[in-house]
C-alpha cells in the first residue's frame, strides 16, 4: 500500500485557546494513539491533507515531526466543519510491522459485464470493504472483474476471498449486482414480438404457397 509523508510539529499545549488559534493559523490539531507511551499531539498545515483525505483511495501515513521523531500510522478519525467543511482535527493509530490493523480499502471494477450491455444496471453496495491485515499485506485496492456478469447476477464477499487478508463482512454480504432494468425489459419483449411476428409471417407465407399450387388445378379440373 502506498504511504504519504506528513510533516508537523508537537504540541507543547493542548488547550482549546491553543486549538483555536491553530486553526486560525491554517494548522489542523491531531493526536497519534497506539504507541507504548502516551499518546502524541502534533499539527500540520491543512494542505498537507489534502493527498490523505480527498481521495477515493486509501493510504498509510509516515508522520515526521520536528523532534526527529517518526511514525507509521493510518488514519483513524476526522472531524470537519459543519458549515465551511474545513478540517478540525484527525486522529492517527500507529501501527508496527507485525501487527494486524484494520482499515476500509477501495473497491474496484475491471471490465464490463455483459448483463449492463443487455440493458441492466450495475449496483455497488460496498464501494470499500473492511480488510484486516499486517500492514505489508494491505491491498491499495481490491479489485472485482465483472466481464461475466450477467442480468440477476450476483459476487458475494466469499468470491473475494485472499490468503493475505481477511474481510470482515458476513459470507451472505453482496458487494455487487447487475439488476434488470425497464430497458432490459421492453427489450426482451420486443425481441418475443419480433419472433412470433417472423412465425406468424412464415407461417402466412406456406398457406399463401399452397393456396398458389392448388390454383391451376382448379382451372385444368373445369377444362
Amino acid at each position: 500500500m502506498k504511504s504519504i509523508t506528513i510533516n508537523g510539529s508537537q504540541r507543547e499545549s493542548v488547550g482549546k485557546k491553543s486549538t483555536k488559534a491553530l486553526r486560525n493559523a491554517g494548522q489542523v490539531p491531531c493526536v497519534l494513539y497506539g504507541g507504548e507511551a502516551k499518546p502524541v499531539h502534533f499539527f500540520s498545515p491543512e494542505l498537507a491533507f489534502s493527498k490523505l483525505v480527498y481521495t477515493p483511495n486509501a493510504h498509510t501515513v509516515v508522520i515526521k515531526l520536528d523532534n526527529g521523531d517518526t511514525y507509521n500510522a493510518v488514519m483513524q478519525d476526522i472531524q470537519f466543519h459543519p458549515v465551511t467543511d474545513r478540517i478540525l482535527h484527525i486522529d492517527f493509530y500507529e501501527i508496527y510491522e507485525d501487527k494486524e490493523i484494520t482499515m476500509e480499502i477501495p473497491v474496484k471494477t475491471v471490465g464490463v459485464s455483459k448483463g449492463v450491455l443487455n440493458g441492466g444496471n450495475l449496483r455497488i453496495p460496498y464501494r470499500k470493504l473492511r480488510v484486516k491485515a499486517i500492514p505489508s499485506n494491505l491491498p491499495d485496492f481490491i479489485e472485482v472483474d465483472i466481464t461475466p456478469m450477467k442480468i440477476g447476477s450476483k459476487i458475494y464477499i466469499t468470491e473475494l476471498k485472499n490468503d493475505e487478508y481477511k474481510l470482515l463482512h458476513p459470507d451472505n454480504t453482496v458487494v455487487m449486482q447487475v439488476r434488470r432494468s425497464r430497458l432490459a425489459i421492453v427489450d426482451e419483449v420486443e425481441e418475443e414480438e419480433d419472433e412470433e411476428g417472423t412465425e406468424e409471417g412464415a407461417e402466412g407465407t406456406e398457406e399463401g404457397s399452397e393456396a398458389t399450387s392448388e390454383a391451376p388445378a382448379a382451372e385444368e379440373s373445369k377444362e
